[in-house]
C-alpha cells in the first residue's frame, strides 16, 4: 500500500520534472504551449458553463427528496404515452 508521503514524493517528483522542462524551452515554445493552455481551458470553461444547469439538478436531485416530485409532475403534464414512460423507468411493466 501507498503512504501519503510517497505519493506525496511521486507528486514533487513530477513537479519538479514538469518545472525544469518548462524552464529549458524557449520563449517562443513557451508562448505557443500558453496560447494553447488558453485555448483549452477557454473551451473547459464553455463546457462547464453549458453543462452547469445539469450539474445543478443533479446536485438537487441528490440533496434535496421534493425534486422528485417535481419530476412525476412534469411527467404527468407531458401526458406521454405509456411506453415511453415505460422507457424512461417511470411506467408500469405489462406482462
Amino acid at each position: 500500500m501507498k503512504s501519503s508521503e510517497t505519493v506525496n514524493s511521486k507528486n514533487n517528483n513530477f513537479l519538479n520534472l514538469v518545472i525544469t522542462n518548462w524552464e529549458s524551452l524557449e520563449e517562443s515554445q513557451k508562448s505557443v504551449l500558453t496560447k494553447i493552455w488558453k485555448v483549452l481551458t477557454y473551451k473547459w470553461q464553455l463546457q462547464i458553463l453549458f453543462n452547469l444547469p445539469f450539474l445543478i439538478w443533479w446536485l438537487l436531485d441528490i440533496s434535496i427528496t421534493k425534486v422528485h416530485e417535481i419530476d412525476l409532475k412534469l411527467l404527468t403534464y407531458l401526458n406521454l404515452p405509456d411506453w415511453a414512460l415505460s422507457i424512461i423507468g417511470f411506467g408500469q411493466s405489462s406482462s
